[in-house]
């Protein structure tokens, strides 16, 4: 019979070991889980769930958890989305404020969100930085819709400019502004116009007078959201509202 003589080289070894052991212990806790966490809620077996495919909601039967089974009991077609097309066209403002902003607008039914760079804007992001960017965005949306139990997640555009938004295929097509010519939200808007509508909201400044004639001339309409001034993401949550409330209401 032969004998080896195995020597523990310090530290490095002894971690190794510890790792190994802690991988197998891992290994044996999973294997013996009867729960399971989803999106930070705690499942059982027994438990049912919702799951949104295809835009079609099929309720669910936890059947075991290791391995991960479950059964259809159900599935049906439910309308969780606004009766028209809802686009808006926001500057860019400060990382935290920006998701707040996709956060609530998904929750609010918000088909598309273009980001815009406006002349105004503190926010600068460089061409190398905008996929990352979007990447991020869209995974914030993903939660929001998740949360919310919308059946699709809103489009993020690349960032725009308002230059951009001349081609832009709507008719009803607005400025959230304060200036003189600024009517109420009421004078355009009603239940039976069903058409895509898209505002624009621009940064802490406003749109300047220049980028407010731009749009003009391509028929946008400006609007006020009331006599005091907005901060952006209050004033597109605001938006986002009146239209449910006006459409949902």
């Amino acid at each position: 019979m032969k004998v080896y003589n195995i020597k523990i080289n310090g530290g490095k070894t002894l971690k190794l070991i510890i790792i190994v052991l802690s991988i197998i212990m891992l290994i044996f806790f999973v294997y013996s889980l009867d729960r399971i966490f989803i999106n930070s809620g705690e499942f059982f077996i027994n438990d049912k769930i919702e799951i949104i495919y295809n835009k079609k909601i099929y309720l669910c039967l936890i059947e075991s958890i290791n391995p991960f089974q479950i059964k259809i009991v159900d599935n049906y077609q439910e309308e969780r989305n606004l009766d028209i097309e809802l686009t808006i066209a926001i500057s860019l403002v400060t990382e935290q404020k920006f998701d707040l902003i996709l956060q609530k607008l998904t929750e609010l039914g918000v088909h598309k969100i273009i980001p815009l760079r406006t002349e105004r804007s503190i926010v600068k992001i460089t061409n190398d930085k905008v996929d990352k960017k979007i990447k991020r965005w869209n995974s914030i949306c993903k939660e929001a819709s998740e949360q919310s139990h919308r059946l699709d997640i809103p489009i993020i555009t690349d960032i725009m400019t308002i230059k951009d938004l001349e081609h832009y295929n709507c008719k009803n097509k607005f400025i959230c502004s304060l200036t003189s010519d600024s009517k109420k939200i009421s004078t355009y808007i009603n239940k039976e116009n069903k058409e895509e509508m898209l505002f624009v909201i621009g940064p802490e400044g406003g749109i300047s007078d220049n980028e407010n004639k731009i749009l003009t001339a391509y028929g946008f309409k400006n609007i006020t959201l009331g006599k005091r001034v907005l901060r952006v993401e209050t004033a597109a949550i605001c938006i986002a509202s009146i239209i449910n409330y006006i459409y949902e209401g």
